[in-house]
């Protein structure tokens, strides 16, 4: 699969000018990118801050509220690796056409996030924290939607467009969700881990038009 432009949130090795917050999850970021979830360890994103451990307790109360902050910006870099795609979608398109684009750039998005910055993928579906009803803005992209939110945004106009019939709209978003998330692991962790980057990139081309198809567009 291409390779896109990975999405690095600024990073500062030590504390200044009092951001010791912006400071301890940076250097959570950056060992969730190299180690997921299981790397964000507190006594470590002090030591890389430049802090003693005992600092980080002032803004978060535990290992695992370090975690989730860690994992609002994993998912919001998710969200602008999304955005990304779905700009590059040429705005000349008929309505129909680009609703159309709009949604395999989601998915396109999502896989190329998946395998390119697999320890941030990871840390953003590490905890059970529904992300579609949630507004946070840490967790959005710069147009403030979160990935489920992207999605479901590129559905809705797919039925503004008419290719998506209004009676399959409802739940669509789990069915196209599940199915891209399911190849995401197959490819990260699973059987097609080792696969050649074009058998991989075919696949997903494939399951992007199954999931188009399968929710019945017109």
């Amino acid at each position: 699969m291409a390779v896109i432009r990975k999405i690095k949130p600024p990073v500062r090795g030590t504390f200044h000018h009092g951001d010791l917050r912006r400071a301890l999850i940076n250097s959570g970021i950056e060992l969730a990118r190299a180690g997921g979830p299981q790397a964000v360890v507190l006594r470590e994103v002090t030591r890389r801050a430049g802090v003693a451990p005992n600092a980080a307790y002032r803004h978060f109360s535990s290992q695992g509220d370090l975690l989730q902050a860690v994992r609002a910006a994993a998912l919001s870099s998710l969200a602008i690796a999304i955005e990304l795609e779905i700009a590059a979608v040429p705005r000349r398109k008929a309505p129909a056409e680009k609703a159309r684009a709009t949604l395999r750039a989601v998915g396109t998005g999502y896989l190329r996030f998946a395998t390119t910055e697999t320890g941030l993928f990871r840390t953003a579906f590490s905890a059970a924290n529904p992300v579609e009803g949630d507004v946070d803005p840490a967790k959005g992209g710069r147009s403030g939607l979160n990935p489920f939110q992207l999605l479901a945004s590129a559905l809705d106009m797919m039925v503004e467009a008419g290719v998506l019939p209004e009676d399959r709209r409802p739940g669509a978003e789990y069915l196209a969700w599940s199915a891209v998330h399911g190849l995401a692991f197959l490819i990260i962790e699973g059987p097609l881990n080792s696969a050649p980057e074009q058998f991989l990139h075919q696949t997903s081309k494939r399951l992007l038009e199954m999931v188009e198809q399968g929710l019945g567009t017109s």
